[in-house]
């Protein structure tokens, strides 16, 4: 079995929110889901690039992820490939998560798909945008640490 991801655990990363987003705080969650979609992100379906993660009504819904008709479960039997999800979490946690969107301006973003105890997780960031310079110091200061690990190892 080809894996694309890193660890045996994760099903989808989301990479591109560390560039974007400025991460303050994680968080777990649970996430409702049918069978042929757990099916599917075992065999690699799974994208979180365009999700996001909105609080509706004192819940927590996951919306925009992509996860791939499972290619095994037929027309009939098969889910719909962008439909909202819904987390779980405690209450406390998700008030927390709401207050921390409205007084603070901040934005949740889903990091991660990946399994625990046979379980599917959502790792949720609460963060910041970065601005565009922002970005452009951290592609700087990543491609200095990149130059002197290659003079350590050409030394060594």
């Amino acid at each position: 079995m080809n894996k694309k991801n890193t660890s045996s655990n994760d099903l989808a990363v989301n990479r591109r929110a560390s560039y974007d987003y400025e991460i303050l705080e994680t968080y777990e969650a649970g996430i409702s889901l049918l069978g042929t979609e757990v099916k599917s992100l075992r065999d690699s379906g799974g994208n979180l690039q365009e999700a996001y993660v909105r609080v509706m009504d004192d819940e927590i819904w996951l919306i925009g992820a992509s996860i791939a008709p499972y290619k095994f479960g037929g027309q009939l039997f098969n889910h719909e490939e962008r439909r909202d999800r819904k987390l779980l979490m405690h209450k406390r946690e998700i008030l927390r998560l709401k207050e921390g969107v409205k007084l603070k301006g901040l934005t949740l973003i889903p990091l991660a798909l990946y399994l625990k105890s046979g379980k599917v997780k959502l790792k949720i960031a609460l963060g910041r945008g970065k601005k565009r310079h922002d970005k452009r110091e951290a592609l700087i200061s990543r491609e200095k640490q990149r130059e002197v690990e290659r003079a350590t190892r050409h030394f060594t």
